[in-house]
């Protein structure tokens, strides 16, 4: 009876410390996020102001709304250079993420996801060129609640929805050969289309990726490695982000009043 009762103390105090190691893994992963999306707005903000100007003499482009863009807006927005800063993104998640992951020191990759926040940032700038500071405010309040029912369930529910993630990491590539053919014909009707199911398909990877960081962390937390746990809570991070970013979008074109 001792030896059960020393047995089951143990395994209370081992199921403790897990669930502590998984609430400060999870406020990681989310601060995380925090951070690299205030690094992305101010990024976007700060660009922003430098692309416009109100000095026609300096104005080296103009834009059909009215607005004057300075050497710096001309070349971000009209310039080929806006094929280089739309793509690199894409080239960052495909091509370096997975090897900086692998390679990289937990410091390394913490870096690596602020530098592509920033990158975001520049890429994203035009929204305020495009759109009313309030409507994108709206929009990312509505986004912000919405991504934290989605994620809380994904955190709290029993069900197991891993089964989801390949199926919808499949739409997210067919979306984007969708997106890239629609940037020669620019429908109308195929944005509308790629805006509801981008919601759609984004939505449900915030609470499946929530669920899988939660799992990750409690299959390995055992194993003791700090150094993977925090690249693991980075990863996650980037996941969110990326969810939480791709759904204020889609949600900015049916909520945003433009200039």
């Amino acid at each position: 009876m001792a030896e059960f009762n020393t047995i089951r103390t143990a395994t209370g105090t081992r199921t403790a410390q897990i669930d502590a190691g998984l609430r400060a893994h999870m406020n990681k992963v989310y601060g995380t996020m925090s951070v690299g999306m205030l690094i992305t707005a101010l990024a976007a903000w700060a660009i922003a102001g430098l692309a416009v100007t109100t000095d026609p003499s300096a104005a080296a482009a103009q834009l059909p709304n009215g607005t004057m863009l300075s050497g710096l807006g001309a070349a971000l927005y009209l310039s080929p250079l806006k094929w280089v800063v739309m793509l690199a993104p894409l080239a960052f998640i495909f091509l370096g993420w997975g090897a900086l992951l692998r390679r990289g020191s937990a410091a390394a990759v913490q870096l690596g996801f602020f530098a592509f926040a920033a990158l975001i940032g520049i890429s994203m700038s035009s929204i305020f060129l495009v759109f009313t500071s309030f409507s994108i405010a709206q929009t990312f309040i509505v986004t912000a609640i919405a991504f934290a029912g989605l994620s809380l369930y994904g955190y709290t529910t029993k069900k197991d929805i891993s089964g989801w993630g390949s199926f919808l990491i499949m739409g997210v590539i067919g979306l984007i050969v969708v997106m890239v053919i629609n940037i020669f014909l620019q429908s109308p009707a195929v944005m509308f289309a790629i805006s509801a199911i981008g919601l759609l398909i984004f939505a449900g990877l915030t609470a499946f990726y929530t669920q899988e960081i939660k799992s990750t962390y409690v299959a390995h937390a055992a194993q003791g490695d700090q150094e993977w746990l925090d690249k693991a809570a980075y990863d996650g991070a980037l996941n969110l982000y990326i969810s939480f970013l791709n759904m204020f979008q889609f949600l900015l074109m049916f909520m945003g009043q433009q200039e």
